[in-house]
């Protein structure tokens, strides 16, 4: 404290020092106070001079410490993915939204419209706005005074609106629900105002009229909040520990309200309560009716507030305080309120099962209401948003019961929390096959079938593909937002940072992976998986380096041999100089780039499927390790002093890099635009098309040969070299230069350019005739728009000629990239139920006596094209065909 301060009750006195300033011509009064730890965000003050008080227009004075260690916000550009111009509408009007909670639903109300217009970034922009309001992000009140129903009414219009987009706008429905979890239900007058009234009847009627209570009624009468929900439970809390002031401060502290933060109101909190133990049973039980009001108003989630609207309710008036009547939900489907009334007397429940069967069984029940019109329509929302909250909150609970279960236990909590997750979105089709699998696979489990574990982990692989599809949806649609809008109101970085993580903490999908990360090791035991996936079995040393991704690093040359642990692997990345192993815990097919070319450069490549051994894995960072894998098992130490010597024989020897023993001649135009497959020659063609018509005549009648013609080397330059495609050339000129000055954005801007050549009037004519000539359907028959579809598809194929993979392997090599030439085959698609590969000699383990098959569903891409999920594969004895295993 400032020299000559008085300590108070509660408070502290400090008188002005006076003092003089070179550059003023007058005395000034200030007071120093010296901030020796962090945490302090603020401080309320008041003046007093001559024996009068002087205050800030009713309020207390405050000084906010905290934006002096605001940190510098990231510039996240130009607002690309968001709804630009709303974001910078409602900066630009956030000093009036910090006002009240009144100003700012009022506000986002007005803004309701413009977000239609804009579409699903549109509403994506309010959710932001409102989550970094709900997260004490933003100043929720400042130097304004507002009443409890001038709140409640502006929550109840902007509640009014969502739910009219809720019904007008079906594809933005996942986020209006989001919108409405970060929102109070409010109420039309009568609501809002009883918690203004019932505090004094509450003060009254247990004689609690000074100290920290009326310092809360204060507040509450002029700028309630969420807050006060918290300050209601903690004290609740406080009273039923036998007056234990510390209970009191562990609740609010669990939910974010500091000592700092009570300080801070406009009306602030400056004591701690003090009853008296006769005031105990009247206390428990005002309180308890308060924090029904306070839930009604700013916890429309809350899922006793959720129901008890949806219900109806009457609340009797006293003297000054009005009544409350809400009436029940009509037509309700038969036996709902009885079966939410079980599920509010299990609630609380230590085991689990019963309530969230009940908890799911009414989601179902009011399932079909949410998509009719419905003047109490945002009271189903609000009650599907709580039953949704507490099927996660009982799942979590129910954590401690898993921990001896069995694989059935786990299984049947999985398909519960899946279901869970599927009715709250609407884009929910792979949630609801996964469902079904399984229900399937607690059916094969019952029946003891032989392979009901490997068909189990078959449906957690792809629940967690499902699981990470939402997450980039997640990534894409909102972070882009919370990122711009967050820069703009200078938001804390880290809150920027973690905002679409916490956005899925907040939901069942994070119970979910929980839940699998915990089966996965039981179903893979069972099912005699192990740990690894081998796809390259080479023996290596290397030092261990952790990268995110391996895409990240594709173009890096490492200057010792090193061990690179990738979170993600797509499959159609290049491995860097240097690099003798990549171990992942994803999952990229066998036949994959990547796999393809680990085992053609001898370079150990494995996934991992044990979380433990990852992170074992890499705690080793920077260490150097052996690894001796196997076909299915990978052992690994950690190599010692006198051992390096020793695996320097191995691999450790710094190669000068790897040499090409192929040069690339550069093809020209050989003058035709289009061939047919009997024409297809090494000068024209790729090993493909020529592969193609090698086969012609070479297998059984049953097996069908597509018919193909081809675009060959050449084609691509003599288009460009049109007069036509001048501008493109001379575009192309510009950002190869700057591909040479090591810019690789430039990759990108490449092939965007490709795309937009024009096709001379010969190709297509030629390309034309050879079709037609060979038996191939035209497109152009079918209409301009197919045959531009058509000749989009061949400039993609020119255009791949500057992906990362394309660029960086010939470079890796020594190859000229310049040279690089592009010939398209064109040929028809037999639209598969089935696409494999077999492979005549095991990958894995090189036995050739070993075929080993990867089979998917639909076409051939699937397999090879680095799609997320796995094939069905096997390895067979050649000499024992009818046993693949």
């Amino acid at each position: 404290m400032p020299a000559g301060s008085v300590s108070l009750s509660g408070a502290v006195e400090t008188k002005f020092t006076t003092s003089s300033l070179a550059d003023l011509p007058y005395q000034v009064q200030s007071i120093e106070i010296e901030i020796e730890e962090e945490g302090y965000v603020g401080m309320p003050f008041v003046l007093q001079s001559g024996g009068n008080w002087i205050k800030n227009k009713g309020s207390d004075f405050y000084v906010d410490f905290s934006y002096e260690s605001k940190q510098v916000q990231q510039d996240f550009g130009d607002g690309k993915g968001t709804a630009k111009a709303l974001l910078e509408k409602i900066a630009g009007l956030e000093i009036e939204a910090q006002k009240s909670f009144m100003h700012r639903f009022n506000i986002a109300a007005d803004l309701i419209q413009e977000a239609k217009e804009a579409g699903e970034l549109g509403f994506a922009g309010i959710l932001v706005w409102m989550r970094f309001m709900a997260t004490r992000q933003l100043i929720w009140n400042k130097n304004y005074n507002v009443k409890p129903r001038e709140i409640s009414k502006a929550q109840d219009r902007l509640t009014d609106l969502l739910q009219n987009v809720y019904i007008s706008n079906p594809e933005c429905r996942e986020i209006v629900r989001m919108i409405l979890s970060t929102v109070g239900r409010g109420g039309e007058g009568d609501v809002g105002q009883r918690i203004r009234d019932e505090i004094l009847v509450i003060q009254r009627n247990n004689n609690c009229k000074g100290g920290m209570m009326e310092e809360w009624h204060q507040k509450l009468h002029n700028n309630t909040s969420p807050d006060d929900v918290i300050i209601c439970q903690a004290l609740i809390d406080y009273i039923k520990s036998d007056f234990d002031i510390s209970a009191y401060w562990k609740t609010l502290n669990d939910n974010g309200i500091t000592k700092e933060r009570l300080l801070s109101y406009d009306r602030a909190i400056h004591s701690e309560p003090n009853f008296r133990r006769d005031q105990k049973d009247g206390l428990l039980r005002d309180l308890g009716n308060y924090m029904r009001t306070l839930k009604a108003v700013h916890s429309g989630a809350d899922l006793e507030s959720a129901i008890t609207n949806c219900l109806g309710y009457r609340s009797e008036g006293q003297g000054f305080m009005v009544g409350v009547q809400i009436n029940p939900i009509p037509n309700l489907p038969s036996g709902f309120p009885e079966l939410l009334q079980f599920v509010s007397e299990h609630v609380e429940d230590r085991n689990v099962e019963a309530l969230l069967e009940g908890l799911l069984e009414a989601r179902q029940e009011i399932r079909p209401l949410l998509f009719k019109h419905n003047d109490r329509l945002k009271d189903l929302l609000f009650l599907d948003i709580a039953l949704e909250s507490s099927v996660r909150t009982a799942i979590e609970k129910g954590y401690e019961e898993l921990n001896e279960a069995g694989p059935e236990k786990i299984m049947y909590f999985v398909s519960l929390i899946l279901e869970n997750l599927a009715l709250s979105l609407d884009d929910n089709e792979d949630l609801i096959y996964c469902l079904k699998g399984w229900s399937n696979a607690l059916s094969m489990s019952k029946s003891k079938s032989d392979n009901w574990a490997l068909f189990a982990k078959s449906v957690l692989d792809r629940t967690r593909l499902a699981l990470a599809s939402k997450a980039d949806w997640y990534q894409k649609v909102l972070q882009p937002s919370a990122e711009y809008l967050g820069t703009l109101l200078s938001v804390d970085k880290w809150a920027v940072d973690i905002f679409t993580e916490e956005m899925i903490r907040a939901g069942s999908a994070a119970a979910l992976s929980l839940l699998l990360n915990r089966l996965d090791p039981v179903l893979r035991k069972t099912a005699s998986l192990g740990s690894w996936q081998v796809i390259s079995p080479v023996e290596v040393f290397g030092y261990v380096a952790v990268v995110d991704e391996l895409l990240a690093v594709q173009d890096k040359s490492y200057d010792r041999p090193t061990i690179l642990l990738a979170r993600r692997v797509k499959g159609e990345e290049e491995i860097p100089d240097g690099t003798v192993a990549v171990l992942t815990a994803d999952m990229p097919d066998v036949l994959s780039h990547v796999s393809v070319r680990a085992r053609n450069c001898k370079v150990c490549f494995a996934t991992c499927f044990d979380p433990n051994i990852l992170a074992d894995l890499q705690s080793n960072e920077g260490k150097m390790l052996h690894l001796k894998p196997t076909s299915a098992d990978i052992a690994y130490s950690v190599v010692e002093g006198s051992e390096l010597q020793d695996s320097s024989s191995a691999n450790l020897k710094e190669e000068d890099g790897p040499s090409s023993s192929v040069a690339l001649v550069k093809k020209q135009f050989a003058g035709r635009y289009a061939i047919t497959s009997d024409e297809f020659t090494g000068e024209l063609v790729g090993a493909k098309s020529r592969n193609i018509a090698y086969l012609k005549g070479k297998v059984p009648s049953w097996i069908g040969i597509p018919t193909s013609v081809a675009l060959p080397f050449g084609v691509f330059e003599k288009v460009l070299s049109d007069n036509i495609n001048q501008a493109v050339a001379e575009k192309l000129q510009i950002l190869k230069q700057k591909l040479g000055e090591e810019d690789h954005s430039a990759l990108r801007e490449i092939r965007e350019t490709v795309l937009q050549m024009k096709a001379p009037n010969q190709l297509v004519q030629e390309l034309k005739t050879e079709m037609k000539s060979s038996g191939m359907p035209w497109p152009g028959d079918e209409g301009e728009q197919r045959w531009e579809q058509a000749w989009m598809a061949i400039k993609k194929v020119w255009a791949s000629k500057w992906n990362e993979r394309a660029f960086f392997s010939t470079r890796r090599v020594k190859l000229d990239h310049e040279y690089l030439c592009m010939a398209v085959l064109v040929q028809e698609i037999i639209n598969a139920d089935y696409a494999f590969v077999i492979h005549t000699t095991n990958p894995s383990s090189g036995d050739s006596s070993e075929i080993y098959a990867e089979v998917v569903k639909g076409l051939g891409e699937t397999l090879v094209g680095a799609y997320p999920g796995r094939a069905l594969s096997f390895v067979c004895k050649k000499n024992d065909l009818k046993y693949p295993r």
